[in-house]
């Protein structure tokens, strides 16, 4: 699953921006009586789950009948526990072959579903429970969490086409214990069951569920059932059902079905969003060493749905945002893209081995959130893949309250809590870490032994290690127990000196952290003469020196040269290695560390300044990003020497995302002769450039920003670029526009227009157009997203400078009544 995040920026008010591809959030730390979570103790074992359902579109109701295969685990009971939230039960019985005996049950909990089987079974022996029910998911009293920001299972969208040119779906998530939303089970990850599923749905719809579709047959009038069959078993959780206006795209991988359910709009551009799968599906066979396990690989992508993606087995469910037209895609990156290959790789960790329990969930997340860098290593090379992994790991970093948490967490107080920075980020960066400490070849097999030890079945963390411990002969209990069952990384100062009279270069690595010290596998490279000298060696004491003799005095140290070490550094080398290693070192994190380091010294030193101006011309489009990002543009001779190069790319870039950043930086040197090259902008094809464009020449002509942003009123994808000029420059008369749009927005898109509304905030003197900004923040700072990660007091603070902003206004002591309500219930929210 790819979970949503939620990126905070401060540009002088609250602006709230979802990524593009979205990460996971941080959060909450478990508080320190926090209960140990078992995995959860096996009385009966699922064996097969047949399900006929019909959907009530007006009362938002399934109606199901379920057959339920089952059989005592390891001890005779004459008892089952089936998890069913908020369900009317109509029928419990015992199938003795088509005749049904009635059964006594309690369901006084609405919860759990408790059923006499009335005699004792033993263990291995089946039997079939049938149970008729009404799932009611819009009537259950549940909520979401910061990752998955609803838990009712079973979503009707659209249902009554009351929102014009939305679609009209039904669509499911499992993830984590939802399922039991929408029919009888024992909704836990380490039950696992074949399937098959009967939807009976409008003749009109397509629809898509688990494994293969065996039957399609009319249901009477306007009506059609469409049974879906899974021969293979897997989790509760994994279970799917997709009904709606979908075409469908079809591919092809070794004769195996691979299809793309899209809104019909969007049909055309399937194969450019969708169509490096196949290439995913043959990369990722090869090396595993186990070919894709299951029948097919369906992809399909909903409306309003409440997290990023799902790897429900053979059929992924994504959120809106992958879906692109042509000129939308000419902006893609590939984190917009790492989501495909994220939950492909869930198709083998997380499906066809699935997590014990959700305290091991790093068995599912971190490999998927590792397989986003393979993947971008072979399609896109190795500086794409660099780039991804660093992204993650500064996500991570930046997460102070996340240093505290194992990776395996076998305490917590809710289940979402595990779906984190830790269990993603930063257990991606340890895999990789694993990675390259075995080499390639050693780690590849262990994971191949893993899948297969394990196939269909459960894995922990320690399975795992057992398997790399198999395949590589060592024991990596101390890898496993500092980076899996402990918490926090390294935090080091690395010191040098060289001494003449022996030659002989030494590094001193002291690690800061408390209470614990790491071993540190490393790789520290020597350059002498321009040929680098690798050595490699373990750190296992809180301070430790390394010592190197060479020919001549290196012109650089690379401590840690491969850049894959999770810890946070302080390198005190000279500035003049860094300069040497931008231009030396081979790796994208050389150059990046080095661009780093110059950005800071670049308006005191000459030549930090020369590095910088160099990074604008880097050969990888990420670096000349962050140098753009990083220029000082209120120094006059940063301004100076890099305005020419800040023209050249504004005006001729070919990256779009490189092209837009350059614009947004040259409307900050205010310089009026520039406003050719923005309003040329204008006319790119690039809705990215096209928003830039129409963004900085807000910042230089204001008057013509404003005129040019009302002709692109009508197209959706510059919104948040007219919002943003009518923002800064536009009044009242503006006001509709930003609301119209806000509340038309969703996903991603609707919380990179949230700066507007801020914006908007202190020159709205109007009561009700105040009053209605005023209600759009407070909602947000209210939602599970924003007080999972502490936005809600953000928020908070922008409405009182909004309220300051009314002083002196003739409608400013009822404005600033309505902010204090606002505050006021936002401080007692729950």
């Amino acid at each position: 699953m790819k979970p949503t995040l939620f990126a905070a920026l401060l540009p002088g008010c609250l602006l709230l921006a979802v990524a593009a591809q979205a990460q996971a959030p941080s959060t909450p730390m478990a508080a320190p009586d926090a209960p140990y979570q078992p995995s959860s103790t096996k009385t009966n074992d699922l064996v097969h789950t047949r399900l006929a359902v019909r959907f009530d579109y007006a009362k938002r109701y399934l109606y199901g009948q379920e057959w339920v295969t089952l059989k005592p685990h390891a001890y005779a009971t004459d008892t089952l526990r089936l998890d069913a939230q908020g369900m009317d039960i109509k029928t419990v019985a015992m199938m003795s072959g088509s005749a049904q005996q009635p059964l006594k049950y309690d369901y006084s909990d609405k919860n759990n579903l408790r059923i006499n089987l009335g005699r004792v079974f033993k263990p291995g022996e089946e039997y079939i429970a049938y149970i008729e029910y009404t799932a009611k998911p819009d009537e259950l009293s549940v909520k979401g969490s910061a990752a998955i920001t609803d838990a009712k299972g079973l979503y009707f969208i659209n249902p009554d086409s009351t929102v014009k040119g939305k679609p009209v779906q039904i669509w499911t998530q499992g993830e984590t214990q939802s399922s039991s939303a929408w029919f009888p089970t024992i909704d836990r990850p380490n039950q696992k069951t074949t399937e098959e599923i009967a939807m009976t749905v409008p003749a009109k719809y397509t629809t898509l569920s688990n494994g293969r579709l065996v039957s399609q047959v009319p249901a009477g009038p306007g009506l059609r059932t469409d049974t879906w069959k899974m021969d293979l078993p897997h989790s509760p959780y994994l279970f799917m059902m997709a009904v709606g206006d979908f075409k469908i795209y079809k591919d092809t991988w070794r004769n195996k079905e691979v299809n793309y359910y899209l809104e019909p709009k969007y049909a055309p551009y399937a194969k450019q969003i969708f169509g490096n799968t196949p290439d995913m599906l043959e990369f990722f066979s090869q090396r595993l060493g186990v070919e894709f396990p299951w029948n097919k690989y369906a992809q399909i992508v909903a409306r309003d749905y409440v997290s990023g993606a799902m790897e429900n087995t053979t059929a992924t469910l994504h959120g809106e945002q992958v879906q692109m037209d042509a000129r939308e895609l000419l902006d893609r990156e590939y984190q917009s893209e790492s989501v495909i290959a994220h939950e492909l790789f869930h198709q083998w960790f997380g499906d066809y081995v699935t997590a014990e329990s959700w305290s091991n969930i790093t068995v599912n997340e971190s490999m998927a959130d590792f397989s986003e860098a393979l993947y971008a290593q072979h399609k896109y090379g190795q500086e794409a893949s660099d780039a991804h992994n660093y992204r993650y790991l500064k996500s991570y970093l930046a997460s102070q309250r996340d240093a505290g948490k194992n990776l395996v967490r076998f305490h917590y107080n809710e289940r979402e809590d595990v779906f984190d920075l830790v269990s993603y980020q930063k257990g991606g960066a340890i895999v990789q870490m694993l990675r390259t400490y075995l080499g390639d070849d050693v780690f590849f097999a262990g994971l191949h032994k893993y899948l297969t030890d394990n196939k269909f079945g459960n894995g922990e963390a320690h399975q795992m290690r057992l398997a790399m411990e198999a395949v590589s002969g060592q024991d990596l209990n101390w890898f496993y127990n500092q980076w899996y069952f402990g918490s926090g990384q390294p935090v080091v100062t690395i010191n040098y000196g060289w001494d003449a009279g022996t030659k002989t270069q030494t590094v001193t690595i002291k690690q800061t952290q408390p209470d614990k010290v790491f071993q540190l596998p490393l790789a520290i490279d020597y350059y002498v003469n321009g040929k680098a000298q690798r050595q490699r060696v373990m750190m296992t004491q809180a301070t430790q020196t390394f010592s190197m003799p060479l020919a001549a005095q290196p012109q650089l140290v690379n401590v840690d040269a491969e850049k894959f070490t999770l810890w946070q550094k302080t390198d005190n080398k000279p500035f003049s290695e860094y300069v040497y290693q931008y231009s030396h070192a081979p790796l994208f994190v050389d150059r990046r560390e080095a661009l780093d380091a110059a950005l800071e010294k670049q308006t005191t030193d000459a030549t930090a300044r020369a590095l910088v101006l160099a990074a604008l011309k880097d050969k990888f489009y990420q670096l000349r990003i962050t140098a753009i990002q990083g220029l000082k543009l209120d120094n006059k001779e940063v301004a100076k020497a890099a305005a020419p190069i800040l023209r050249q790319l504004a005006a001729t870039e070919t990256e779009n995302h490189v092209r837009a950043t350059a614009l947004i930086a040259l409307s900050q040197l205010k310089d009026k002769k520039d406003e050719k090259i923005l309003t040329a902008a204008l006319s790119s094809k690039s809705y990215l450039v096209q928003g830039a464009g129409l963004e900085a020449l807000g910042e230089i002509s204001p008057t013509v920003a404003l005129a040019r942003a009302k002709s692109f009123e009508n197209d959706a994808h510059l919104g948040q670029a007219v919002t943003t000029v009518y923002a800064q420059q536009g009044g009242p008369e503006q006001w509709n526009y930003i609301r119209t749009t806000y509340d038309a927005a969703s996903g991603r898109n609707k919380y990179g227009l949230i700066g507007a509304l801020t914006q908007m905030l202190g020159r709205l003197n109007d009561p009700t157009a105040f009053a209605e900004d005023v209600d759009r923040l407070q909602k947000l700072a209210v939602s599970p997203q924003f007080k999972a990660r502490g936005y809600d007091k953000m928020m908070i603070n922008v409405l009182q400078k909004g309220a300051e902003a009314q002083a002196g206004k003739p409608n400013a002591a009822q404005n600033q009544a309505t902010v204090a309500a606002a505050v006021q219930a936002i401080q007692q929210s729950k």
